[in-house]
C-alpha cells in the first residue's frame, strides 16, 4: 500500500504540475527499485493494481481501446483528490460551457410531415422520464445496452437542431452541446484525450442528475463520416482514432446521445449500426410551408401564404431568414403588412441557386 500511495502522488504531481494525463512506465520507474517496478508494471498491465480496483487509475485510450502502457487519473480521482484545486474538470471545461438548461429553452412551434410527427412524438414519449426510467431498467435486466442513440438527418434548415431543443424542453432534459472544433487539437494525442474526457464528463453529469441530460453532437458530419482506409497522414489517423473512441463509447453509453447531420450518405456504416433511432427530416410539404409562413408572419394573408408556399420550395430555416429580413425592413421603412408581392424580392434573394425554388406558372 505504501508503493500505491507513492504511485498515486506521482500521478497527481504529473497531472497538476506537468499537465500530463498520459503517464507511461518511464515516467514512474525512477520512484521504485527494479523489483518493485516489475511488480507494479505487471499489476498495472493486468488492471489488478489497487488504485485501478479503487477506480483511481485507468488505462489511457488509443484508437478507442485501452492502452496498457499508459495510464491516467480517473474522473473520480480528480473530483475526490483535486477538487480543492478546481482541477477535477479541466479536460471538460470547454464542453461544460456549452451546457444548456431545459428551462432556458423557449417553446417553438415546428411543422413536420405526418411521418416525421409520428416519429418525433414516439421519441418524446420514450424520453419522458417515467417511460425512460422503466425502459432503461428493463433493458438492463434483459442484458441489452441501455443507451439511447438517435440520428436526425436530412436537408439543412429542416428543423433537426430545433427538434432536439424542443424534445429537451418537453422532457425536462438539459443538453450538453459538443463543439467538435474545440474537441480537436493540433497536438498529437490531445484530441483523443478531449473526446474521452467529454464522455467521462457526460457520465459524471448522468450520475449527478435526477434526469439524464442529452449529449448533442450537432452537425456531426465531421466525425461520423467514412473512416480512412490505410490512413497514412497524421490528421487522417487522428480522425480515425476519434471515430473509434466515439464508436466504443456509443457501445457502452448509459444516457442519451443525439447527432444531427446534413450528409447521412457519407456516414460510416459502423455509426449507422450504432444509432438506435434514425429520423429523416425532409423539406416541408406545401401545407407545412403554408403553416410556417403564417407562424413566422402572423399578419400574412392565408392566400398569400399559400402562394408563397407553392412557388418557393423553401425549408423552414429559409422561411425564417426571409421573415427576419422583412421584419428588419419593416423597422427601417415602416412596412407593417406583409404580402406575397412585397415578399417576392426577399424570396428571390434567398434563392442562391434554382435548386431551392419550384416555379409555377403564375406571377404575383
Amino acid at each position: 500500500m505504501h508503493n500505491d500511495l507513492i504511485l498515486l502522488m506521482m500521478f497527481c504531481h504529473l497531472f497538476v504540475n506537468k499537465n500530463d494525463d498520459m503517464v507511461g512506465f518511464h515516467d514512474i520507474d525512477c520512484m521504485f527499485s527494479k523489483s518493485e517496478m516489475r511488480s507494479i508494471k505487471l499489476e498495472l498491465e493486468r488492471g489488478e493494481n489497487e488504485l485501478q480496483i479503487m477506480k483511481l487509475l485507468e488505462f489511457n485510450n488509443s484508437d478507442g481501446m485501452g492502452d496498457r502502457n499508459y495510464f491516467r487519473l480517473t474522473m473520480k480521482a480528480k473530483r475526490e483528490l483535486l477538487d480543492e484545486l478546481q482541477l477535477a474538470s479541466l479536460e471538460a471545461s470547454k464542453s461544460l460551457r456549452n451546457m444548456l438548461k431545459a428551462t432556458d429553452i423557449k417553446p417553438r412551434t415546428l411543422f413536420y410531415s405526418k411521418e416525421i410527427t409520428h416519429s418525433i412524438d414516439e421519441l418524446a414519449g420514450l424520453l419522458d422520464e417515467r417511460n425512460y426510467s422503466d425502459i432503461h431498467t428493463r433493458l438492463q435486466e434483459q442484458g441489452f445496452r441501455c443507451g439511447f442513440t438517435c440520428l436526425f438527418y436530412g436537408a439543412p434548415g429542416t428543423g433537426k437542431t430545433e427538434t432536439v431543443m424542443q424534445l429537451a424542453r418537453r422532457t425536462g432534459r438539459d443538453i450538453m452541446q459538443v463543439n467538435i472544433a474545440e474537441m480537436k487539437s493540433c497536438w498529437v494525442g490531445e484530441s483523443e484525450k478531449n473526446i474521452k474526457a467529454l464522455f467521462d464528463t457526460y457520465r459524471q453529469r448522468v450520475g449527478e442528475s435526477s434526469i439524464a441530460p442529452i449529449l448533442l453532437f450537432n452537425e456531426a458530419d465531421a466525425i461520423i463520416g467514412r473512416r480512412q482506409e490505410g490512413a497514412e497522414r497524421a490528421v487522417d489517423k487522428m480522425e480515425n482514432s476519434l471515430q473509434n473512441i466515439i464508436l466504443q463509447e456509443m457501445e457502452t453509453l448509459d444516457g442519451i446521445l443525439i447527432a444531427t447531420t446534413n450528409l447521412a450518405q457519407n456516414m460510416d456504416k459502423a455509426f449507422e449500426r450504432r444509432f438506435l433511432y434514425k429520423i429523416r427530416f425532409d423539406k416541408p410539404t406545401v401545407e407545412a410551408r403554408t403553416a410556417i409562413w403564417k407562424e413566422m408572419l402572423p399578419t400574412l394573408d392565408i392566400t398569400d401564404a399559400e402562394k408563397l408556399a407553392e412557388r418557393y420550395d423553401f425549408s423552414g430555416g429559409q422561411i425564417e431568414n426571409i421573415a427576419r429580413h422583412y421584419a428588419i425592413d419593416a423597422i427601417l421603412h415602416g412596412n407593417t403588412v406583409p404580402t406575397a408581392e412585397n415578399l417576392a424580392s426577399h424570396c428571390d434573394s434567398e434563392c442562391i441557386s434554382n435548386t431551392s425554388t419550384k416555379r409555377i406558372g403564375f406571377n404575383f
